[in-house]
């Protein structure tokens, strides 16, 4: 509903961390409240319209990646109307602190959730498995969960080596293992890169019938920053959060990877690992023929000069 669209500046770019938050929070309890959740976490919510936002980010991450530093839920509250909690975490996090648990019991309590008509969670990495984790406050929410971890717990994700430190965490207790937490979701959207192998085995953990996995080859591990590149992942939260979304329209969204420099150079590399010369070669052409390129140009000409030539050779352009 934009006739509930809120009218604010946030003015949080270029701020330094401290300052970030005290700006953060005071924006939070204009516009709604902000309530500390331990001493590394945070909640923020703006109060808008029927539509709620819930979003897992850390301060880190949008401070370096969000538009004007913003978390990212501030954009729908100002141009789509929609009410925005964010939980935000100090560092990189899995959100697994008492102080969010009881925080969510407390929202159940009150049946916060009950108060929207529609309700959306959203979170990459860590804040994917958040999302999926915690949507079982909200009964018939959907999920949009970005290269989420099923869990830590090193009983069930022994195979598991990149977050070595987390394991310290308990992944056993409230709103622990995130397939299990999507039962009661409308419907839970799970996106990953099959190329990224971890991943891809959280992935294949999420197996009830109310999720749809999403998958968005050669996007790497940070498919949220690749999305906002790409200039679709703004389409597929609102799709996500009106009911509309769905795997044709997700691979429709994914043809927009054919202008993306980094996951060009992905599947040029992967063509040259898989023993695919030639198609590397056209991998080249294709970019060269749009625009120029100076590592493309290098690598064709190596090709060329091995005798891997494209399948259209490229028009020599004459001064």
């Amino acid at each position: 509903m934009k006739d509930m669209s809120l009218n604010f500046e946030a003015d949080l770019a270029g701020l330094e961390i401290a300052d970030w938050f005290n700006r953060l929070e005071t924006i939070s309890e204009d516009l709604g409240y902000f309530e500390p959740l331990g001493k590394s976490h945070c909640a923020a919510f703006l109060d808008a319209g029927t539509k709620l936002f819930v979003t897992f980010e850390n301060a880190e991450h949008i401070r370096k990646f969000n538009p004007n530093a913003e978390p990212r839920g501030f954009h729908y509250a100002k141009h789509e109307g929609w009410s925005h909690l964010a939980i935000i975490s100090h560092t990189e996090s899995w959100f697994r602190d008492l102080a969010i648990y009881r925080y969510f019991d407390r929202l159940i309590d009150d049946g916060f959730f009950e108060d929207f008509d529609d309700v959306l969670f959203h979170g990459a990495h860590g804040g994917g498995y958040a999302a999926a984790a915690y949507c079982v406050a909200a009964p018939g929410c959907n999920v949009l969960a970005l290269r989420p971890q099923a869990t830590l717990d090193p009983r069930v994700a022994g195979w598991e080596t990149r977050y070595t430190d987390q394991r310290r965490l308990c992944f056993t207790d409230r709103y622990g293992y995130a397939p299990d937490m999507i039962d009661a979701a409308n419907h839970a959207f799970i996106a990953f890169d099959p190329l990224q192998r971890f991943d891809a085995i959280h992935a294949a953990l999420f197996t009830r019938e109310n999720m749809t996995a999403l998958r968005c080859t050669g996007l790497g591990n940070r498919p949220d920053v690749a999305l906002d590149a790409m200039d679709v992942h703004h389409d597929l939260i609102v799709a996500a959060m009106n009911k509309t979304l769905t795997e044709e329209a997700f691979h429709d969204a994914m043809r927009d990877r054919r202008d993306y420099g980094p996951y060009l150079r992905t599947l040029f590399m992967r063509m040259i690992q898989t023993g695919h010369p030639k198609m590397a070669a056209n991998v080249c052409a294709y970019v060269l023929r749009d625009k120029e390129d100076p590592f493309f140009a290098k690598k064709l000409k190596e090709l060329s000069d091995e005798g891997h030539l494209p399948s259209n050779p490229l028009k020599v352009k004459v001064a």
